[in-house]
């Protein structure tokens, strides 16, 4: 089927009651939700968002500074907020952290 049959970019079939398995890694100051382990495998439903990751960790989204999706950086920019809306593929590795010491979360200018 192509994109003219449909009229959308993206055709998605039979996701309804599939489930996703990612990693959640904790740093820093996020790391104490995170119990006594450094990382997390967490199931979601097919098309899930690093938004639905973060509201099933129980993490408060102002306690976030930097997401990395699979070692890329998915964090918009240095006053925007975390980036909510990227959707987790099966085997997914995101990793969570608070500010980091000399870093725009703490209030020290980015050169």
């Amino acid at each position: 089927m192509t994109k003219e049959e449909t009229g959308t970019d993206l055709v998605v079939h039979n996701i309804k009651n599939m489930l996703i398995t990612v990693e959640a890694r904790f740093f820093n100051s996020v790391s104490r939700f995170a119990g006594s382990q450094a990382f997390r495998k967490v199931m979601l439903p097919a098309g899930s968002t690093v938004g639905d990751l973060i509201g099933e960790l129980a993490i408060p989204a102002k306690e976030i500074y930097l997401v990395l999706r699979n070692g890329k950086d998915i964090t918009p920019s240095l006053y925007g907020g975390i980036n909510t809306e990227t959707v987790l593929d099966e085997g997914d590795i995101v990793a969570l952290s608070g500010p980091v010491p000399y870093s725009w979360g703490y209030g020290a200018p980015v050169v």
